[in-house]
C-alpha cells in the first residue's frame, strides 16, 4: 500500500499523479486519533523480508531473510516476535491472514507466536491469473465472500470473544488482522469502481527511467510479477527500461489499485467499529502498517522490488489512548522497525535492549527507536536518516539506501551471503543520488554532478557506518 491516502496527501505527494479524491475515510479517521508516520520507510520493499523485519524489530541483515523462502528462525536467529512478546507476557495472541508472509517463508506463521490456531479465510487462495484485476459483483460475492471479507468477519469474532475477559481484567488481547488488498491482483467488489471514475484517474507524468540511473537499479515488473497474469502477458511488454505498457492498461490498474484500497479502507473501519460497539476503543493500542510501498507505473515501474521512493515509503500509523487520542502528524523519518519497541513501551513494559552489533543469540532486543518520544513532541529531533536495501543478481548485490530529509543516496556493492552476510564496499556496482529538494520524484540522478560531490562523500560515509550512528539525540547509539 502506498501512503496514498486522505491523512497523507499533501506536501509529500507534490506531483498531481493520484486521482483528485483518495476515498479512505476509515484509515482518515483512525489516523485523526494516532501518530501519523508520514516519512514511514521500510527495510526491504518486498514482503517476506519487509514483515520479518517488523515483527522481530531487526533489519534483513540480521535476520538474513531477503526473499519469499527463508525463515527467520532458522537463517537469523530464534528471534522473539511482536505477537509472542505479548504472548509471553500473559496476552492471548491471535493472528489472522497476513501478517508473516505465509507458507514455508515463516515457518508456516511462525506457530509460538500464537495463542491458537492461526486463522486463514478457506478462501484466500482463491485467485485467478487470468486477470491483473477484478471487479466482483454483488451477487457473486454475497455467495463466496472475498478472502479479506472473511478475515474481517473473523476479526470481529475474535474481539467478541476476548472482550470479556479483557475488560474484567482477567487477560490483555494481541489480534493481528491482516488483509491482502491492494496486492496484486486488484480484486475488490465492483461497487468501489465508482469512487474513482475512468476520467478522474491520471497517467504518471514521469513514465521513464531516471536520468543516469545505473541499470541494477531497475527491475524488470513483467518477469518479476506482473507478467504471471494473463492480461498483462498477452500485451507482450518487455519490462526493459524506459518500456512502460500502454495507457489504457495504465489507467485500468491504476484505477483498480485505487478501488482495492477503498476497499480494504472500508474493512478497516468495519473492525474500529466493532472494538467501539464492545466499548474497547479507549483501552486499545491501534497500529496500522503496509508491508511496502507501490510503483503504479512511475518511471515505468510496477510493484516494489527497488529502492525508489515510491516502493520503500509506506503507510503506518499508532494509537495510543490517552497519548495521541487528538491525532499527532510527524515529518520525522522513521522505519518499520521502530514500531516493535513502540507497542512494548506503549503497553507499559520496560523499554527492550539495542541489539548487539551479532545479536544471534539474543532472543529479544530492537535495531529500532521506540516512537513514543514523537508522541509526546512530534517535532523533536530525530533520526538524520533511515535505510532500506534490496538485493540483485541472484543476492550477489546488495542496494543499499539511505534517505535522509533532502537525499536519496544509495549504492549497490558486491555482497556476499552466508555464513558472511557483508557488503564489499571497494566493489560497487552502481551509485545514485537523488535531491528531494528539487527533484521529488526521483527523476534525475546526480551522482557524477560535480555540484554535488560534497554531498556525495558525506552521504556514502554515512551509508557505510549504518544505522547505529543514526539514532536519535539523547538515545543510545549503540557502540
Amino acid at each position: 500500500m502506498r501512503p496514498e491516502l486522505g491523512a497523507f496527501l499533501g506536501p509529500d505527494f507534490p506531483s498531481p499523479v493520484h486521482p483528485t479524491v483518495v476515498h479512505s475515510p476509515n484509515l482518515d479517521a483512525l489516523a485523526a486519533q494516532s501518530l501519523l508516520l508520514k516519512r514511514a520507510y521500510v527495510q526491504q520493499a518486498v514482503c517476506s523480508p519487509s514483515r520479518t523485519s517488523l515483527l522481530t524489530g531487526r533489519r534483513p541483515d540480521t535476520t538474513h531473510v531477503y526473499d519469499l523462502i527463508h525463515y527467520f528462525r532458522n537463517v537469523g536467529g530464534n528471534y522473539t516476535t511482536i505477537p509472542q512478546f505479548f504472548k509471553n507476557n500473559g496476552y492471548r495472541s491471535i493472528g489472522m491472514g497476513k501478517i508473516f508472509h505465509p507458507g514455508r517463508a515463516s515457518g508456516f506463521d511462525d506457530p509460538i507466536s500464537w495463542s491458537e490456531p492461526y486463522y486463514h479465510a478457506p478462501d484466500e487462495k482463491f485467485r485467478s491469473v487470468n486477470f491483473s484485476w477484478r471487479a466482483v459483483s454483488k451477487d457473486e460475492y454475497n455467495i463466496r465472500p472475498l478472502p479479506d471479507m472473511q478475515i474481517a468477519d473473523n476479526a470481529i469474532q475474535t474481539l467478541n470473544r476476548v472482550a470479556p475477559a479483557a475488560k474484567s481484567g482477567q487477560q490483555n488481547f494481541f489480534v493481528a488482522v491482516g488483509f491482502h488488498k491492494p496486492h496484486l491482483p486488484f480484486v475488490f467488489p465492483e461497487e468501489f469502481l465508482s469512487l474513482y471514475p475512468r476520467e478522474s484517474i491520471r497517467l504518471p507524468d514521469n513514465p521513464h527511467a531516471p536520468v543516469n540511473m545505473p541499470e541494477i537499479a531497475w527491475i524488470n515488473y513483467i518477469t518479476e510479477e506482473l507478467g504471471v497474469y494473463h492480461d498483462i502477458n498477452r500485451l507482450h511488454a518487455t519490462g526493459a527500461i524506459n518500456s512502460t505498457l500502454p495507457d489504457d492498461v495504465v489507467i485500468d490498474l491504476r484505477r483498480a489499485y485505487y478501488s482495492a484500497l477503498s476497499y480494504t479502507d472500508s474493512l478497516v473501519g468495519k473492525v474500529m467499529a466493532e472494538l467501539v460497539r464492545l466499548g474497547l476503543a479507549n483501552s486499545t493500542i491501534v497500529s496500522f502498517w503496509g508491508d511496502h510501498g507501490w510503483q503504479l507505473g512511475e518511471h515505468g515501474e510496477w510493484c516494489k522490488h527497488t529502492n525508489f521512493e515510491d516502493a520503500t515509503h509506506a503507510p503506518m500509523m499508532v494509537s495510543v489512548p490517552g497519548l495521541t487520542d487528538k491525532g499527532l502528524v510527524t515529518e520525522r523519518l522513521t522505519e518499520y522497525v521502530d514500531l516493535f519497541p513502540t507497542l512494548v513501551e506503549a503497553a507499559g513494559f520496560d523499554p527492550l535492549p539495542l541489539c548487539p552489533e551479532d545479536s544471534t543469540t539474543t532472543a529479544l532486543c530492537r535495531e529500532g527507536t521506540s516512537l513514543i518520544p514523537l508522541m509526546q513532541d512530534p517535532t523533536r529531533e530525530w533520526k538524520a536518516a533511515v535505510f532500506s536495501q534490496y538485493p540483485r543478481n541472484n543476492y550477489t548485490v546488495m542496494g543499499y539506501t539511505l534517505r535522509t530529509d533532502k537525499y536519496r543516496y544509495t549504492e549497490w556493492p558486491a555482497f556476499t551471503m552466508s555464513p558472511v552476510y557483508k557488503p564489499d564496499w571497494n566493489k560497487l556496482y552502481g551509485v545514485e543520488l537523488y535531491d528531494h529538494s528539487v527533484d521529488p520524484e526521483e527523476n534525475y540522478n546526480r551522482f557524477n554532478d560535480p555540484q554535488y560531490q560534497s554531498i556525495v562523500e558525506q552521504l556514502s560515509s554515512q551509508l557505510r557506518k549504518g544505522w547505529r550512528d543514526m539514532q536519535p539525540p539523547g538515545t543510545i547509539r549503540g557502540h
